[in-house]
């Protein structure tokens, strides 16, 4: 029997589902896994076919989920890609207990209609049925479409396999995607399937404000998340000159990188954003009048088909930019100073610019990989700080090691990373779109556009076919992390990549708190568009 093909039957599940808090990282988000799990167990396919559908363990214990609908002997499969998790919910204030609950949160929405913002009120008056929540549109309706195809399918509906992959962790570290890789690889051969295409199911994003327009995509953005250490030289507040602030520093680099034009890149008419800071701070523990020996900050750069060699010298050629200016500052404020000082003696020093793989050879030269690795290794007991932190760590832990550079700036890069990806001018993708579209107008009167790259960060990063052809190599290498616990499977992921296509649902504002879902668009058009992508996909 069939559960999840009307709009009230989606909308069912897809309250149910996001009644799981699953906020990543939470007890939840392993609670959903299991519930999902639940869900499709009882399925009469399932219990005809057990070893078709199972949970598989992250390295943390949290589980993604693998169910798999096989015709007969038939090898082509379609992926349907999703992930579970989401965001906290400070934001929702004095709303915060209904967060989880959509349909009494939507209600109370209406009765404060009058306290929203303009274009949210303009969205309750319209002819839209909207549903708001945490997890709404981001990406839960999503996952409720894909389990409606996996009832079709279960129906003989497709000419084709269908491969349900729901992940968690896709907010933070991507974990949960980096584990289904080998998971994947060992499926294919199990099964003996041929993966045609991954379609994921993330939600459309509006281009600006009041965006009315409704878009597939045929690929996703890229990000890197590079971190500069900056280590100066402590002093006595009474003795200013005596050493470099690590404030200091930081502000140079930051008036360098954020909103940096150099980074902005444009494709077509898609255009990325310029950089901006997601953490800066100094690392001082506790107060004292010694000025702070070193600062951190972490910069989000979303690119499209720059090289990450190129990013990367952009990333060193800002920070030689910041050392040049932070050496210019001084020695004017110094000078300024002297006048007033008869007999101040003018210090003299030098900021140096490396890459973490550079200090990190330096390091072993002096005190050997030996020393450097057992210096390393005492920390992994913080290692429970967070990617960031403890990458952060682990590069100030060489720069203490090698202080007599210093004042020096050190780029490195922590996770997450996003791989840029497009199957845009593949004939096979676009010949799906192409019937997407198609249908999409003469079933709905609806104009549906094809973008490249969807904005809003994606797991297809790590199975789509890479924009650029260039190595990762620059960043791997200076990544602490790598095989400290963190590892992007390279080799994993070439075997595996596959055409992608991102065919989703309507929402709005995704990480706020007044994320909502139309359901009209989303579970009466929406499934319909989803089975012609899929009979597309799967076409001989």
């Amino acid at each position: 029997m069939q559960e999840w093909q009307t709009k009230d039957q989606l909308t069912d599940l897809l309250c149910s589902l996001v009644r799981y808090p699953s906020i990543s990282g939470s007890e939840d988000e392993l609670a959903l896994a299991e519930y999902l799990y639940f869900l499709l167990k009882k399925k009469e396919y399932y219990k005809q076919h057990p070893d078709y559908i199972s949970l598989h363990p992250l390295k943390d214990g949290r589980q993604l989920l693998t169910s798999l609908v096989k015709q007969g002997e038939e090898e082509d499969t379609v992926i349907l890609l999703s992930h579970f998790d989401v965001v906290g919910i400070e934001d929702y204030g004095s709303l915060k207990n209904l967060a989880f609950h959509p349909r009494e949160l939507t209600a109370e929405m209406h009765k404060r209609q009058q306290e929203l913002p303009e274009l949210v009120r303009k969205d309750l008056d319209s002819d839209g049925e909207w549903l708001f929540g945490r997890g709404a549109m981001d990406m839960k309706s999503g996952l409720a479409v894909h389990l409606s195809m996996l009832e079709k399918a279960m129906e003989g509906e497709f000419n084709g396999n269908i491969l349900l992959l729901t992940v968690p962790d896709e907010e933070v570290n991507s974990l949960g995607m980096l584990t289904a890789l080998p998971v994947l690889e060992k499926i294919k051969k199990q099964f003996n399937l041929t993966f045609r295409a991954c379609l994921n199911g993330e939600p459309m994003f509006s281009k600006y404000p009041g965006d009315k327009n409704h878009y597939l995509y045929t690929g996703s953005i890229g990000k890197v998340l590079p971190g500069f250490l900056c280590y100066g030289k402590e002093t006595h507040v009474g003795e200013p000159f005596a050493g470099l602030n690590a404030n200091l520093m930081i502000s140079f680099l930051s008036k360098e990188l954020e909103l940096s034009e150099s980074f902005v890149e444009k494709v077509g008419e898609e255009i990325t954003p310029p950089p901006v800071s997601l953490m800066q701070r100094d690392l001082k523990e506790e107060y004292s009048v010694q000025t702070p020996v070193s600062a951190v900050s972490m910069y989000n750069v979303h690119y499209l088909k720059q090289s990450i060699d190129s990013i990367n010298r952009k990333l060193f050629q800002a920070a030689e930019k910041a050392a040049t200016a932070i050496e210019q500052h001084y020695d004017e404020k110094v000078d300024q100073f002297s006048r007033l000082s008869s007999d101040f003696v003018k210090p003299e020093f030098h900021v140096n610019v490396y890459m973490y793989d550079e200090l990190y050879n330096m390091a072993v030269d002096q005190f050997g990989k030996e020393e450097v690795e057992r210096r390393q290794n005492l920390l992994m007991k913080k290692r429970d700080t967070g990617d960031r932190d403890f990458s952060t760590l682990l590069v100030q832990e060489l720069a203490a090691l090698c202080k007599d550079l210093a004042p020096m700036i050190v780029l490195f890069y922590s996770p997450p990373f996003y791989p840029s990806v497009s199957s845009h001018h593949d004939q096979y993708i676009a010949d799906a779109a192409a019937r997407v579209k198609k249908y999409a107008g003469q079933q709905f009167g609806l104009s549906l556009q094809d973008i490249e790259y969807f904005p809003g960060l994606s797991d297809l990063s790590y199975i789509g076919p890479v924009s650029s052809d260039s190595s990762m190599k620059p960043l791997t290498r200076n990544m602490p992390l790598q095989n400290k616990g963190f590892e992007l499977p390279e080799d994993v992921m070439e075997q595996i990549t596959m055409p992608i296509l991102n065919v989703g649902p309507l929402g709005k504002d995704p990480h706020q708190w007044t994320e909502r879902l139309e359901l009209i668009y989303s579970f009466e058009y929406l499934p319909t568009l989803v089975s012609e992508a899929i009979e597309s996909l799967l076409k001989k």
